[in-house]
């Protein structure tokens, strides 16, 4: 899924703690991590070394600084419409929802790749809950993962 991405897009709110998480398994792979509360999985090393590589973009009109030097901060969607605009490979949003949203009303999504991951958290953010209006999205693939989780991917029509 990886190959084809060169940056990654984050929200404010989601940032800090994406930072904290990928920067300690950066530091030591065998540490217990702050989130989960054990060590990283053999994937999750594998990611960290990825987006340690990978450009970061975070949209925020508030977050003043960063501590991974992989990482910028952007004012709002229309810097990431210029960024979509430069050659370069795909875009890949990490989250959060309210910057989904954003990003999805502004035009600015071309393919969703949604991961149901078999936990039941009993709340939490709907990921389309500030989308403006109706997208009818083309199913592409659903691509099952040995985890048990499974990627669902659409494009946007």
């Amino acid at each position: 899924m990886f190959a084809n991405v060169d940056t990654f897009i984050l929200g404010r709110k989601m940032y800090p703690d994406y930072e904290r998480y990928w920067t300690t398994i950066l530091a030591d792979p065998s540490a217990v991590l702050p989130i989960s509360g054990r060590p990283p999985t053999p994937n999750e090393i594998t990611y960290a070394r990825l987006a340690d590589k990978t450009p970061h973009v975070v949209v925020s009109k508030t977050l003043d600084k960063v501590a991974w030097r992989v990482t910028r901060i952007v004012r709002d969607v229309e810097d990431v419409r210029k960024l979509k605009r430069q050659p370069g490979k795909d875009m890949q949003v990490v989250g959060g929802a309210t910057l989904v949203s954003s990003l999805v009303n502004a035009g600015l999504v071309d393919e969703f790749r949604l991961t149901v991951n078999p936990i039941v958290l009993g709340r939490g953010t709907s990921l389309f809950k500030d989308v403006a209006k109706r997208r009818e999205l083309q199913f592409v693939r659903a691509k099952p993962l040995s985890s048990g989780k499974v990627v669902l991917t659409y494009t946007a029509k």
